[in-house]
């Protein structure tokens, strides 16, 4: 299943739904692409996987306060489901659709 394409995000968070958009680019197992979220600042994907239909990345982000965001989820056909972890902060779900 290919995650090639642009991606609209939305993690739901304790602060409420935050959405994002994300350009992604599989090769091989390599995962590449960038994004911008609720601010609206690009940023770039990092150690982005790709093992069938599930893949991973990171993200840094400087707002509300600097961290690294690891997302893991499951490709399904237009649809990009999973999880985001959030340094101290725990888990949350995210969902995402093709568009």
């Amino acid at each position: 299943m290919s995650v090639d394409g642009k991606w609209n995000i939305t993690v739901n968070s304790p602060m409420g739904p935050q959405k994002s958009e994300l350009n992604l680019k599989a090769d091989g197992a390599t995962l590449t692409g960038s994004g911008s979220g609720p601010g609206g600042a690009a940023t770039s994907i990092a150690d982005g996987k790709v093992d069938g239909n599930n893949v991973s990345w990171k993200v840094s982000v400087t707002a509300p306060m600097p961290m690294t965001l690891e997302f893991a989820g499951t490709v399904a056909g237009d649809s990009l489901n999973g999880n985001v972890k959030a340094g101290n902060f725990g888990s949350f779900p995210f969902t995402g659709t093709r568009g």
